[in-house]
């Protein structure tokens, strides 16, 4: 009997420990899927822990089991009612400074109707189409969602819309089967052909993917993934990373042959590429959507090996280069490359001279927002990043942008960088 106290008295503390974690992370990325009712339900949890505290705590306990659990339910609260200014604000901006931060975002929806408001203001600089925007649609309604977006920037005398989305081939595909599925880029070597034929045919594949996307209205697809292929199975926690099932080689010559030919096919259909996920995270173990990762191999070794197709593909296209949430320790063992302005500064538009387009891989996967989405955003813009994307739980776009603005009237932006980066976005979308 005793045990079974003892047993009983432990699962409530951690019941309590576990309702005040999560309401301290309210509204997490990882919990979208209950969005809806995360609140209710963490709300009548909380209070069923207090009236079991009360009625079951004994002596010196049962006030602590109530300020915990008072604790928490006022942190749920404090949290939603934020939540909810913070949209409100957002939405409730207007003018020069609202639209010169807004055009860093790059957002996802579910319901493009949400976006109209926001899309006319100028407070986001473009959205991002995936799997659950394409799901039971035809092409034709999709184009037309995108070209009435467009249509209220042109009203507002705005530049268009960047319209993004992830169509690498292979297993990473995102609108098909609206645009055909195409088998990974990598599969272009299975045959053993000539260069200049493996570059005919990764020419074509670009071209045939970018008149496809072209033809609904996208602009930028973050492809090719220009990592290199590690040459081991992916571990036991990568869900989502999984580089060696998408890297074109584990040779960096080929990989940059391959990925410029892929490139300039897109290109010729009007449609931009994208390198990623720079610093290369084929020297990563960790899944960063969901853990924090370091790369620790010697920067001299990158240079000379992983960087190349980054370096040589910039150099011949119109390519943007997409930052990964992995600390590079060698350089700034603080922060991540997608918001470490030593990398950004000294490496990318320093020592390559690179002076197109860089945007974070999305700031709501877990080793960029788990450090703070608002520290995240703010040094982002800080370091000369020009877009911010927030595509899986694109609600968290109030939050950032809410912290842009509040960075902005403090006096805490780089204002020149801003007004580079503005530059950069208009010279490659007019």
């Amino acid at each position: 009997m005793r045990l079974l106290r003892v047993i009983a008295s432990a699962s409530g503390w951690l019941a309590l420990a576990t309702l005040w974690f999560w309401a301290w992370h309210l509204k997490d990325p990882h919990l979208r899927f209950m969005r809806a009712w995360e609140l209710p339900l963490l709300l009548a949890m909380l209070v069923a822990g207090i009236a079991i505290a009360w009625r079951f705590a004994r002596g010196n306990l049962r006030p602590v089991a109530l300020g915990l659990a008072f604790a928490a339910l006022l942190t749920a609260l404090c949290n939603e009612a934020a939540s909810h200014q913070h949209r409100a604000e957002v939405n409730a901006s207007e003018g020069p400074l609202a639209q010169a931060l807004g055009a860093h975002f790059i957002v996802g929806y579910d319901d493009a109707k949400n976006l109209r408001e926001l899309a006319r203001k100028g407070l986001i600089g473009g959205i991002f189409v995936t799997g659950r925007n394409v799901k039971g649609r035809t092409a034709a309604e999709l184009r037309d969602e995108i070209e009435g977006l467009q249509a209220l920037r042109r009203e507002a005398g705005l530049p268009p819309l960047i319209v993004a989305t992830d169509q690498e081939g292979g297993s990473v595909s995102r609108l098909s089967p609206l645009v055909e599925r195409q088998p990974a880029l990598a599969s272009l070597l299975d045959a053993d052909v000539p260069d200049n034929e493996l570059t005919q045919r990764a020419h074509a594949y670009g071209a045939q993917q970018g008149k496809a996307l072209a033809a609904l209205g996208i602009t930028l697809n973050f492809s090719p993934v220009v990592d290199l292929r590690p040459g081991r199975a992916p571990g036991r926690w990568d869900f989502h990373t999984r580089i060696d099932e998408r890297a074109i080689s584990a040779d960096p010559a080929i990989t940059a042959q391959v990925a410029l030919a892929y490139e300039l096919g897109l290109e010729s259909a009007g449609v931009r590429g994208t390198l990623k996920h720079f610093p290369g995270l084929g020297g990563v173990a960790e899944d960063t959507h969901h853990f924090a990762a370091e790369l620790r191999t010697p920067v001299a070794q990158l240079a000379a090996h992983d960087w190349k197709p980054f370096q040589d593909v910039s150099k011949h296209s119109d390519a943007a280069i997409m930052l990964g949430h992995v600390i590079l320790v060698e350089f700034d063992a603080e922060y991540p490359v997608s918001f470490s302005r030593k990398i950004v500064q000294r490496v990318i538009r320093g020592e390559w001279g690179y002076q197109g387009l860089l945007v974070t891989d999305d700031l709501t996967m877990g080793a960029a927002y788990n450090r703070g989405l608002c520290d995240a955003t703010v040094r982002a813009l800080g370091a000369g990043v020009d877009l911010l994307l927030i595509a899986f739980d694109h609600d968290k776009y109030f939050d950032a942008m809410h912290c842009a603005l509040q960075a902005a009237r403090q006096g805490t932006l780089d204002l020149p960088m801003q007004e580079r980066s503005s530059a950069r976005r208009l010279q490659s979308f007019r």
